[in-house]
């Protein structure tokens, strides 16, 4: 990827910026308040508002043309000519914990860089990607093909192959419980955290053996920047039909996800919720 470096202390900023935004507003009231919808259909809180205004902010003073693809604001061009990159960006991943004060919640973005401007893009295209947990101050990044890290020390996922002693993240509201159910029968823990961004970085490191989504109506701002940190620990990321994620950069996109450490949880996590066996 062309400047990197100069795309990577960008994020840096915008990240440091967006926190000092917003700690302000943790635990307020008034953080909560809906002040519009926004693009991809959803409520737009206030503390959502004042996390996207800083990030936009931050890109205008970078003065490199480039497209933003943003949760509240949908998709927008910032500066004049050809963009170089696209940001897919959720500023604040996780609302109703920093409104409520529960420590998950953090910041999400994913940049790829734009080679023909002819073509539509998709996840695949992501080449760095950066997500923040505002609550700790642990940041975890990758570049692609080049590992992923938190607070800059190398990071693997979990080598945990039975699913028995397994510990999993999962967002379950308004899924298929019977499938649920299983997973609850058969796995050791179940964590449910409300941060997707957070919770699939947990896989990357470790902490988690692996995540699932399987309502199918996951937002790709969400998961872009974390998929490619999953993938670059050495873990694996599909659909829960096992199929790669392949969805256009843009807020209207929903996917499910399972994120793991190894494909021996991975294919027992299909099997269990009726998925399409490798």
């Amino acid at each position: 990827m062309n400047d990197s470096k100069f795309w990577s202390e960008v994020s840096y900023q915008i990240m440091r910026e967006v926190d000092r935004a917003v700690t302000p507003l943790v635990g307020e009231k008034e953080a909560g308040e809906t002040v519009k919808m926004g693009a991809d259909g959803t409520p737009t809180k206030l503390i959502d508002l004042v996390a996207e205004e800083k990030v936009v902010q931050v890109l205008e003073e970078a003065e490199r043309p480039l497209t933003l693809v943003s949760e509240e604001i949908g998709r927008i061009d910032i500066g004049s000519g050809s963009p170089e990159v696209v940001f897919v960006v959720d500023p604040l991943d996780g609302t109703n914990n920093a409104v409520k004060n529960i420590p998950a919640y953090g910041i999400s973005l994913a940049i790829a860089e734009v080679t023909d401007p002819d073509r539509s893009m998709t996840i695949h295209d992501i080449e760095l990607g950066f997500v923040k947990n505002f609550a700790t101050g642990d940041i975890y990044q990758a570049i692609q093909g080049g590992g992923a890290s938190l607070n800059g020390q190398d990071i693997s996922t979990s080598s945990r192959t039975d699913i028995s002693k397994s510990s999993i993240g999962a967002y379950i509201y308004r899924a298929d419980m019977e499938k649920v159910d299983k997973l609850c029968k058969m796995v050791r823990r179940m964590r449910i955290l409300g941060s997707v961004a957070v919770e699939l970085c947990y896989v990357a490191d470790g902490t988690y053996d692996a995540f699932l989504d399987i309502r199918g109506n996951l937002r790709i701002v969400d998961v872009a920047a974390a998929k490619l940190i999953v993938e670059e620990a050495a873990g694996l990321v599909t659909d829960e039909y096992n199929q790669p994620l392949n969805s256009k950069l843009n807020v209207l996109e929903r996917t499910s996800i399972i994120a793991s450490g190894n494909s021996e949880v991975h294919q027992e996590l299909i099997r269990l919720i009726g998925g399409n066996m490798i």
